[in-house]
């Protein structure tokens, strides 16, 4: 039940999306905390830290009066997931927000109890993030873009659009295990 509600969060369900949260023992006068786990820059992805506050505002939720949010902008630099993820554990963080597949691996790497909700990751049972998409299992969950599966399909559409295409060039996340998959899968 509590991953539902954790979805709802991001998904929009606004009676649900608070229960995670409420739900947490909290020390007296403290506020339930969320960390946020950016992979880049507040220019290239404030939008989406924006949209997610205004969404907890929708919800009731006041940054600084009923939630505290520790955002972390890692500025594309991949080596950086780690140090924040640790650094929001020792803040005791109540649940864990990330956008990507490799924050998301090392949100979990730091952590089996915190909860961590992923806002698109690719293949989260290749990758290890969770046991399946149906049940998940774990402290990890989220919404996927199964990209690595609709590779092939892409590429044979393209083929189709171009038929005397012979090079095609893909630039990849090589950090990002589900582009190496998936442009691994896109040869054949």
């Amino acid at each position: 039940m509590r991953r539902r509600a954790v979805m709802g969060l991001l998904g929009g369900a606004s009676a649900a999306a608070v229960w995670p949260l409420a739900a947490q023992p909290q020390q007296p006068g403290r506020l339930p905390a969320i960390g946020f786990i950016a992979s880049g820059t507040p220019e290239s992805q404030g939008h989406f830290v924006a949209a997610f506050m205004q969404r907890l505002l929708e919800l009731g939720w006041v940054e600084g009066r009923t939630v505290a949010l520790q955002v972390r902008w890692a500025d594309g630099r991949s080596e950086r997931f780690t140090e924040f993820a640790a650094e929001l554990v020792r803040l005791k963080v109540d649940l864990i927000v990330t956008p990507s597949t490799p924050v998301v691996i090392a949100a979990k790497q730091a952590s089996s109890a915190i909860p961590i909700v992923f806002a698109g990751a690719g293949d989260p049972v290749g990758s290890g993030l969770v046991a399946s998409l149906a049940r998940p299992g774990g402290n990890v969950t989220g919404l996927s873009q199964q990209s690595t599966e609709l590779a092939g399909k892409r590429l044979a559409l393209l083929r189709e659009v171009i038929p005397g295409l012979r090079r095609l060039a893909i630039m990849a996340n090589v950090d990002n295990p589900p582009s190496l998959k998936s442009s691994s899968s896109s040869r054949s």
